[in-house]
């Protein structure tokens, strides 16, 4: 079953410095229908000025993704970990037993990213922090895992405390791919035009776009353009 949520009907926010469309009830955006999707909490496709950012705050006990689409984040945290995340490179935080971090977007440009929670399976563990490079050329064959809780799957994937994968890349125009669902997943049109199919339903995706997937083994994603595209497949 396909479920399409069109960018323009997204709750959102916009403090100047922030602009942010949430795909789920996020802070000042309250729809109870859209309280998450299974261990999916949060999905927020947010745009930072340049030199403006989130000041050190705290996060518990939930897993915290940043897919960055555009510009550079810098990230800090009271771990001592830091670093900066630019567009091509996926960062996750385990918030584990308690975490202070700041991001501040200190480019000369403005920065665009997914910022993404998933309920962990792990409480009350030792935070942890860790970024890595994803492919960024368009391709035919598929996109590429990006974060994964599956063991099988730790040499080629940041880890997460969940049962959960993330794909993401650019799928080049005019290919056509299948993707397995191993739970449920939520797709994001990060970019591009391209539809999502199951056996009996179709939708159009255009950027910012999200869809649900929910009872199938598997969808056949068609790029009209090229197209950047991530897929959260998560528990109920």
């Amino acid at each position: 079953m396909l479920v399409h949520y069109p960018y323009n009907n997204l709750g959102g926010a916009d403090h100047g410095w922030l602009k942010s469309k949430h795909h789920f009830s996020f802070a000042n955006y309250y729809n109870p229908k859209r309280m998450g999707f299974g261990k999916l909490r949060v999905v927020n496709d947010d745009w930072i000025k340049a030199g403006s950012g989130f000041p050190p705050h705290p996060h518990q006990n939930m897993e915290i993704i940043s897919y960055i689409r555009s510009g550079a984040i810098t990230h800090r945290d009271s771990e001592g970990n830091k670093g900066v995340t630019k567009a091509g490179v996926i960062q996750v935080m385990s918030a584990g037993k308690g975490i202070v971090h700041s991001e501040y977007n200190l480019e000369q440009s403005d920065l665009s990213f997914y910022q993404i929670w998933i309920e962990t399976d792990q409480y009350n563990i030792q935070p942890r922090w860790e970024s890595s490079d994803f492919p960024t050329q368009a391709s035919s064959t598929g996109l590429s895992l990006l974060v994964s809780g599956f063991a099988e799957d730790y040499k080629n994937a940041l880890f997460i405390n969940q049962q959960a994968r993330i794909f993401g890349g650019v799928i080049k125009s005019a290919s056509e791919i299948e993707h397995p669902i191993t739970h449920q997943a939520y797709v994001l049109a990060a970019g591009g035009n391209f539809t999502i199919s199951t056996q009996n339903q179709q939708v159009q995706m255009s950027q910012g776009d999200g869809a649900e997937v929910t009872k199938t083994k598997f969808i056949t994603i068609k790029a009209q353009s090229d197209s950047e595209i991530v897929i959260i497949d998560a528990p109920r």
